[in-house]
């Protein structure tokens, strides 16, 4: 994936964004540009099971059984991700975007995934976007901390736990937090 100033980074929704879509979220931004931006909420799950998705899709699932499929946001709420880490599956369907953490929409990748699921693996339902510049606005007006991806952070931190542990990364402690406006 080509690189911008805000993708790969996580967004981190500070207290005043209010929507109740992105209250207290972590969004892995894959793709920003001047025509809008693209991501996946990390912190929200749905109630869709990976066994469930998968006999959806006339697919097998040969993971846990307590594996569950993410919310990456309200728009397209019927399209699929996979997020994977480096090892396992290799196919030209699937792009990185930070050291340890790759991508796909592919639904190669995901029968493949679902058939021999890596240590590194969340399947997302629906994701985030924004409008031509509306993400640098949401930024300016101080929405938003913009944090470097680390795998560590998508793969292995609780999903109640990684909005402080995404502030935390920035050698922020997450109660010192005042949202202000930023310079433009």
């Amino acid at each position: 994936m080509a690189t911008t100033p805000l993708a790969p980074a996580l967004l981190v929704a500070l207290d005043t964004v209010l929507d109740p879509n992105f209250r207290r979220t972590v969004v892995l931004m894959l793709h920003h540009s001047d025509e809008g931006a693209f991501g996946l909420v990390l912190n929200r799950s749905t109630d869709v099971s990976m066994d469930a998705l998968c006999s959806s899709i006339e697919m097998v699932w040969n993971g846990s059984i307590e594996m569950q499929v993410d919310w990456g946001g309200p728009v397209q709420p019927d399209h699929g991700w996979v997020l994977l880490g480096d090892e396992g599956l290799a196919s030209m369907e699937i792009e990185d975007v930070a050291h340890g953490v790759r991508f796909s929409r592919s639904q190669n990748v995901l029968r493949d995934a679902a058939a021999s699921p890596p240590a590194d693996l969340r399947v997302f339902l629906g994701s985030a976007g924004w409008g031509a510049g509306q993400l640098e606005h949401e930024i300016a007006d101080g929405s938003w901390l913009v944090v470097p991806v680390d795998r560590g952070l998508v793969f292995d931190t609780d999903q109640d736990g990684l909005w402080a542990a995404s502030v935390r990364s920035l050698g922020i402690e997450p109660a010192t937090l005042v949202a202000t406006q930023g310079v433009n």
